[in-house]
């Protein structure tokens, strides 16, 4: 009897927090889904029209100029293969940077810590880019008759990486706001020229050395590379290296969560 009221005092306090971080992750998500565009019907219908309009206007501009892109033959395509994961990291990475501060009056319950909301914004952004790519995708391919066999292998590895790279630079920028709020314009100045230097509308070989060499310190340029191979089979991108891209975004990760987790309590609420 003494044993059964030991395991049953052990375990009882237990219970009620099992499956606690699931359901603080879906309660900050449906949170964020009411805050952000629970006021406004048009907020999933931009997220779809942004990289559309995108698309378009560089097929505009670039078809007067080429007789073809540098890879197939349908310019939206080819766009579409660089754009579309390019828009889903600067999203993801993005919401992932504000996600304390848009949480912030939260974390002061036992029951969240740091890493739920940074979870809930992945998750959320993840599931909206991975919509609006699919959307996009079968538009142009159902819309222009476009006759090309997909990877959906390798398109499903170009997201991943982006998804990591977001949440690992987010997480490390999450902490880089609070702590040094000039970072954040820093920031954005830096990241102004990366839609050009992404391969978005060029294909990584087709730039020269020295600057192909430059140009692949860009972890953009891997993901960018990766989608590329999940639409066009025959293109290789033997330049693309996964321990690079992951190995950046584990090392921003692991380094904005033991930040966070150190100094959030003084930094959030002072």
């Amino acid at each position: 009897m003494k044993v059964m009221t030991l395991q049953s005092t052990q375990f009882l306090p237990f219970k009620p927090r099992r499956f606690r971080t699931l359901r603080t992750i879906s309660a900050l998500m449906l949170r964020e889904i009411s805050t952000t565009h629970g006021k406004s019907a048009f907020g999933y219908i931009w997220a779809i029209a942004e990289p559309a309009a995108g698309i378009l206007l560089l097929t505009l501009i670039f078809s007067l100029a080429l007789k073809s892109p540098p890879l197939g033959t349908n310019f939206p395509l080819f766009y579409a293969s660089g754009l579309l994961p390019f828009l889903a990291y600067l999203d993801m990475s993005g919401k992932v940077a504000q996600s304390l501060r848009f949480s912030r009056p939260l974390l002061a319950f036992p029951a969240i810590t740091v890493l739920d909301p940074i979870l809930a914004r992945t998750l959320l952004n993840g599931l909206t880019q991975a919509l609006v790519m699919a959307i996009v995708f079968s538009g142009i391919i159902f819309g222009f008759g476009v006759d090309i066999t997909l990877n959906a292998y390798r398109i499903a590895s170009a997201f991943f990486m982006a998804m990591t790279l977001a949440i690992g630079l987010g997480t490390l920028n999450c902490y880089l706001f609070v702590r040094f709020p000039f970072w954040e314009r820093i920031w954005g100045i830096v990241n102004r020229p990366l839609f050009f230097l992404s391969g978005v509308f060029f294909t990584f070989e087709s730039i020269p050395q020295p600057y192909a060499d430059y140009l692949w310190a860009n972890p953009l340029i891997h993901l960018v590379g990766e989608m590329r191979r999940g639409v066009y089979v025959t293109y290789e991108g033997e330049y693309i290296s996964y321990l690079y891209v992951y190995g950046i975004a584990g090392a921003c990760f692991g380094l904005g969560l033991l930040s966070l987790r150190r100094y959030y309590r003084t930094d959030l609420h002072s």
